[in-house]
């Protein structure tokens, strides 16, 4: 009856301190509200991954998932001409949570991530406040933050500008479960 306990102990352990939480089916959002026009999109094929012992994490996303748009031709000009998907198809943040992370303790924590965000071929250094839901087997992360155009030299025309936001905000919810 002991070696029963002690192996359950350890099964149980092992996956209850996994190290590694992936997700291939997260959900990342964004809203334009521009004077003229509302535009909203979403994927749902969100990649990531948290090294619990590191406290690393990063998540990518092709742009050309997104769904969602006004129309076919807002969502072929958004591809084609301000992402440009065909020389820089994905977006990618990769970083470090700042805070000590109990993993192995249920619960919610709210941190902060130091990182790059990866967009329109343009890095830039981000800090990304993000709630991490921690839950048996299973880690959920929530973050929300701006993208301002500019910063990721992302070019609207003068005849569209009242239609697009300057600054594009962008919500991620990611299920993280242990690699096996």
């Amino acid at each position: 009856m002991r070696n029963l306990l002690l192996c359950a102990f350890l099964l149980f352990g092992a996956s209850a301190f996994a190290q590694l939480y992936i997700c291939k089916d997260g959900t990342t959002k964004f809203t334009s509200e521009a004077p003229l026009e509302l535009i909203k999109a979403e994927s749902k094929k969100t990649a990531g991954a948290i090294d619990c012992k590191a406290r690393t994490l990063a998540f990518s996303v092709d742009v050309e998932s997104f769904q969602g748009f006004n129309s076919g031709l807002q969502k072929e000009h958004f591809l084609e001409n301000y992402m440009e998907t065909v020389k820089y198809p994905k977006a990618v943040f990769k970083g470090k949570i700042i805070e000590e992370v109990d993993f192995a303790k249920k619960g919610i924590i709210n941190v902060r991530a130091k990182g790059t965000f990866n967009i329109h071929g343009v890095v830039k250094e981000k800090i990304v406040k993000a709630k991490i839901i921690i839950k048996e087997n299973e880690i959920q992360v929530e973050t929300n933050f701006e993208v301002p155009l500019e910063d990721h030299n992302i070019k609207v025309p003068k005849v569209v500008n009242q239609k697009i936001a300057p600054i594009i905000l962008v919500d991620v919810k990611a299920e993280m479960k242990p690699k096996v």
